[in-house]
């Protein structure tokens, strides 16, 4: 029987969208009944379409004989994720003629780095990335030649991206074929001990270099549990990529089954013929709290609090951050990964991966087994996961009990009795914080304020040995309306130096970590934003602040700060790299609390 906190959200879920819910499907019913696009078009529209297509698939698409694949790619060689995508687009029009069908790249999206922007201006554009991401696989799909919808994407705002765009095609099939992560370099204990050398001046550029490479050194994933594989555990548990799939390495021979029988089952699901087999149906209320539970149970990207809002309304759902901290309060904290803990994602897959913390959360009420996936009705099958037996992929029933209790375990003995992410709320205003590598000692801390309006400032002034003290960093006029919500991710090592050295340090902003943020508490995404007239646009260097992650509050101690003049901060004169481009953009966003979407 499924917990009764989950029925309760879920149910206030489906009766607060139930106006839009039902839009969106009555829009997405009337475009599954058309006929197929490719008979209505004009024959000089199809002579462009397949002008450059070989023989056989020219004769298929002219007669409208076999379903045309639609590849949406966020293939390029500047992201290791990504690289693996180089040559899908090859791979997959093969599968496609052996199941009957063809496939095009309908169009590529943008894929940025955040690795590459942390603390740089581009990193202003990261979360707006998403949406157009969104927009751009819109115009791919906008042909009107697809039959069904192949996403090739992996990280951060990519995966949102594409999601949220192809909700827009919600009546046409749709799968996502993940890369796989890299195979693990060093430890990311002795990558996180290089970064804090480094910060503290014991080694030279040129040493930090060389450990970073030795963690980042191979197409694929990058190992620790961020945003990226965040999103290929929401991919998964969603039903939205094959069971098993999420962790499988590049350029193994299971990686390759795995992708042809992803065509095929994308091939099938076209042929039902079927409104359930649609995007638009397999998407709902349950597997919306699905992801949300999945998220919390993983100790997950404090980013999906944003992302998976704004998917959710791509389909005419509503979720907030009431229903994330309501959901946390009963879902358990199943893993350890970095930086959660010592092991990475490869651990994690061969300690039983999603299979086990699909298998365990079902067994004990905590997650919708009766919802639509890509293999059909019910997420049991999604305990299963590949093998290869005489050169075929077989699915087999996966573990029953974890293979490394270090790093996984079930939810009759979980690392924590409450998820990875709370919510807080109080006087400074409503933010996300990220509980899962914060230790019980950490959880409460009481500091005087300093304020800091950028991230560089804090770590001049830690170079200068003005911080080694108690103190929370307050650092506003980060959120998206302001200059986009950049990730702040470089204070991470200083901020956890001062931690080591016995101090109380923690972080209150209204803009976003690394979905990697791990064991200073950080009260990130706050809403009201510093340009919203967000009292933490009033704080000032010595207000006594209080951030207790125990009992969900955040709370600035003298509450004369209410009364204080706002301060503001100009954004008209943001340029370089690109950003005042997004001018406009960053005065029509919407909160972080409400998925920091322009679309």
């Amino acid at each position: 029987m499924i917990n009764k906190t989950i029925t309760e959200v879920t149910d206030r879920i489906i009766s607060r969208s139930k106006a839009s819910r039902e839009k969106y499907l009555s829009q997405a019913k009337a475009q599954f009944d058309v006929e197929v696009k490719r008979s209505g078009l004009h024959c000089g529209n199809l002579a462009h379409a397949f002008a450059g297509c070989g023989s056989h698939d020219k004769d298929a698409l002219a007669e409208n004989k076999l379903p045309n694949l639609g590849i949406v790619t966020a293939y390029n060689d500047m992201l290791s994720a990504h690289k693996t995508y180089e040559n899908y687009p090859d791979m997959i029009r093969k599968y496609a003629n052996k199941y009957n069908a063809v496939a095009q790249v309908a169009g590529g999206v943008p894929a940025m780095c955040d690795g590459v922007t942390q603390g740089q201006d581009g990193m202003e554009l990261s979360l707006f990335s998403r949406d157009v991401i969104a927009l751009s696989s819109a115009i791919a799909l906008s042909h009107n030649m697809f039959d069904g919808v192949i996403n090739l994407g992996i990280c951060d705002k990519i995966v949102p991206g594409l999601t949220i765009g192809s909700l827009k095609f919600g009546h046409l099939p749709t799968i996502f074929i993940p890369g796989g992560p890299m195979e693990t370099g060093i430890s990311n204990e002795e990558k996180a001990k290089i970064r804090q050398d480094f910060a503290e001046g014991k080694i030279d550029r040129a040493a930090l270099l060389k450990g970073e490479s030795d963690s980042y050194h191979s197409p694929g994933t990058c190992t620790f549990y961020g945003t990226a594989n965040s999103n290929q555990m929401l991919m998964e548990i969603m039903g939205l990529q094959l069971p098993g799939s999420s962790f499988v390495n590049p350029g193994t021979y299971l990686r390759e089954l795995l992708n042809e029988e992803a065509i095929k089952v994308l091939v099938q699901l076209i042929r039902s013929k079927s409104f359930e087999a649609t995007l638009a149906n397999i998407v709902d209320e349950k597997t919306i709290v699905n992801a949300v539970i999945g998220l919390l149970a993983t100790g997950g990207s404090t980013n999906h609090t944003i992302h998976l809002i704004a998917i959710a309304r791509a389909a005419g759902i509503i979720i907030n951050w009431e229903d994330f901290s309501e959901l946390s309060k009963v879902i358990p904290l199943l893993t350890r990964i970095y930086p959660n803990g010592a092991a990475d994602v490869n651990h994690f897959h061969a300690a039983g991966g999603m299979g086990f913390v699909i298998a365990t959360l079902l067994e004990n009420g905590l997650l919708h087994e009766d919802v639509y996936t890509i293999l059909g009705k019910g997420l049991n099958r999604f305990r299963q996961e590949p093998k290869i037996k005489e050169n075929r992929l077989i699915w087999v029933d996966g573990s029953n009990t974890s293979l490394n209790e270090s790093i996984l375990r079930p939810a009759t003995n979980p690392f924590n009795k409450e998820g990875g992410i709370k919510m807080l709320h109080g006087n400074v205003g409503r933010a996300v914080i990220k509980t899962s590598a914060v230790s019980d000692d950490h959880l409460l801390i009481e500091a005087p304020a300093v304020v800091f309006d950028e991230q560089e400032d804090l770590i001049a002034a830690f170079k200068r040995d003005e911080l080694n003290k108690d103190f929370i960093a307050v650092i506003p006029f980060q959120g998206p309306k302001q200059i986009g919500m950049p990730e702040l991710h470089q204070l991470t090592p200083t901020l956890t130096i001062l931690q080591k050295r016995g101090f109380k340090v923690a972080l209150v902003t209204d803009g976003r970590m690394s979905g990697a943020s791990g064991k200073v508490p950080a009260a990130i995404h706050l809403v009201p934003e510093a340009k919203d007239n967000g009292v933490i646009g009033k704080i000032q260097t010595g207000d006594l602040l209080r951030l207790d992650a125990v009992n969900g509050r955040l709370e600035c101690l003298d509450e004369t700060v209410l009364n204080r003049p706002q301060r503001h901060k100009d954004n008209s004169t943001v340029f370089g790299m690109g950003r005042e481009l997004f001018f406009n953009i960053r005065n029509n966003v919407t909160s972080s609390e409400e998925g920091a979407s322009f679309i």
